[in-house]
């Protein structure tokens, strides 16, 4: 599978009862994003480490003259570094900070499809038992009886909050 600067097209936003995620996968976990916030995927390529940075921001890398971020899903999920495989890459997407968008990568083992999940479907993150923090998860979606995992980029990913950690690492 070649994935190189794929745009994904952000038609009219539909408030009906099913939504779009981009599914991608962490290992052998399939997670989901709102499709609306993703604005391209590209294959991992080469990107300039950032020192006394957190284990997570892997690096940064050059998209058309702007400095992107990349950040290991799996290392922010408090899991061990991610390893780079043939399918391995980078999802673009808006993150919130300081009331302004900001773009990050976001590097994930595989990208999978878009599906939509009617919101009946989405259920509530669980009180206890999930291998991620709770207020990272937007919900958990059910489809062909299995459930996916709903990433809430703006907690996860909270700009402030991970400018905070890498403060603390240079610090350390």
């Amino acid at each position: 599978m070649h994935i190189e600067n794929v745009p994904i097209t952000n038609g009219p936003v539909d408030h009906g009862p099913a939504m779009q995620y981009l599914t991608y996968s962490l290992g052998d976990e399939v997670f989901a994003m709102d499709i609306r916030a993703v604005r391209e995927i590209i294959q991992y390529g080469a990107m300039t480490a950032v020192p006394l940075m957190p284990e997570f921001v892997r690096g940064v890398i050059n998209l058309r003259g702007q400095v992107v971020p990349v950040i290991d899903l799996q290392s922010r999920l408090g899991r061990a570094k991610a390893q780079v495989g043939k399918k391995t890459c980078i999802i673009i997407f808006d993150a919130s900070g300081n009331g302004e968008k900001v773009e990050l990568g976001l590097m994930v083992d595989a990208v999978s499809e878009v599906i939509e999940i009617p919101n009946s479907h989405i259920e509530s993150a669980p009180q206890f038992g999930a291998s991620i923090r709770r207020e990272f998860i937007h919900g958990m979606g059910k489809v062909d009886g299995e459930f996916i995992v709903i990433l809430e980029p703006d907690r996860a990913l909270d700009i402030e909050d991970m400018a905070m950690l890498a403060e603390q690492a240079q610090t350390v």
